[in-house]
């Protein structure tokens, strides 16, 4: 309620000045209306620009002033060689209007490419080889993206979008106990990757309206910046990878850390429940694969000697398959 009455004091001063100062030396009632038409138009644009964000502003005026310049130089250049005064006349206004009004455009559309912070940050990374990874909403509320980190097997920049954060963030408010949990465990991920020496975090306005798909998003930012995405999605894994996207996938580098256990081998497990079969037993590694074990039903609670007999490769993972020798 205080701003409208702010802008109608505004209004009221501008009318009254247009009123006792006359525009054009025209009469006052007319030099009033159109200082109150200009006051209202501006209060009109005051109350878009607040509603746009910070850098499509930025954007619009550096895109709009490096148009004038262009647009200058380029008149300027047609209008020395051009043989008709006219007609260079009128080339040099041609491009003082047109290359302003591209440059709006661009300003305005592409507003993340005259950042200065994206700016620095894309040239500080070219200038010492790293790159940029984009980190997914899955891959932060896992959590063994700061492991990685910490082990610095991982490289360059790690970028979250802010439309990530939002997503976080409606996870961490849910009125559901586990997503609520999770959320908060991703939110306390990021925290604890902004505080770590040597991993370098960037979280990024970039933004892309007209797409609504978070997934859609992500690949697009990755073209953006040339980056790779860093995830647990299985479907946004394929999707990006279709599209020529690099993709770095916790759940498949897990799988490929994973022991290799060869059929013949002896390992000591710890029975800890019985399996679907007769006489079997169910074991778990440090790394999570299960062991079915035969004969070893009633040696539950216990550690054992096993032989593995076969291992099964599955989409979640590997399954061993082993034997309990009762002679040993």
């Amino acid at each position: 309620m205080s701003i409208l009455i702010f802008r109608i004091f505004i209004i009221a001063l501008v009318t009254t000045a247009g009123y006792f100062f006359p525009l054009f030396s025209l009469e006052r009632p007319f030099s009033a209306g159109i200082a109150f038409a200009l006051a209202a138009i501006i209060m009109h644009l005051e109350t878009r620009i607040r509603k746009t964000q910070f850098k499509v502003i930025w954007g619009s005026t550096v895109g709009t002033f490096a148009g004038v310049l262009l647009g200058w130089g380029l008149g300027a250049v047609y209008y020395t060689i051009a043989e008709d005064p006219m007609t260079g006349i009128f080339i040099r206004i041609f491009f003082l209007i047109i290359m302003p009004y591209i440059g709006f455009l661009v300003g305005t559309r592409k507003s993340e490419w005259l950042d200065p912070a994206y700016l620095f940050r894309f040239f500080k990374e070219k200038r010492v080889g790293g790159s940029y990874k984009i980190l997914d909403t899955s891959v932060v509320i896992d959590g063994r993206i700061a492991d990685l980190c910490t082990t610095a097997f991982i490289e360059g920049t790690l970028v979250v979008p802010q439309f990530v954060l939002k997503e976080l963030q409606l996870v961490a408010d849910s009125s559901d106990g586990l997503k609520r949990q999770r959320g908060r465990r991703g939110l306390d991920v990021l925290d604890h990757l902004q505080k770590s020496k040597g991993v370098s975090v960037m979280i990024t306005e970039m933004d892309f309206p007209d797409i609504r798909d978070v997934d859609s998003k992500l690949i697009e930012l990755a073209k953006r910046l040339d980056a790779k995405i860093v995830t647990n999605d299985l479907n946004l894994n394929k999707v990006a990878r279709l599209q020529g996207i690099s993709v770095l996938n916790i759940n498949e580098l897990a799988n490929a850390l994973k022991p290799i256990v060869l059929p013949g081998e002896t390992m000591r497990v710890f029975i800890i429940k019985e399996g679907k079969e007769k006489d079997q037993g169910v074991a778990y590694l440090d790394d999570g694969t299960m062991v079915v074990v035969d004969n070893s039903r009633r040696l539950i609670g216990q550690n054992v000697d096993v032989t593995v007999t076969s291992v099964l490769q599955t989409t979640v993972g590997k399954m061993i398959f082993g034997r309990y020798n009762e002679e040993k």
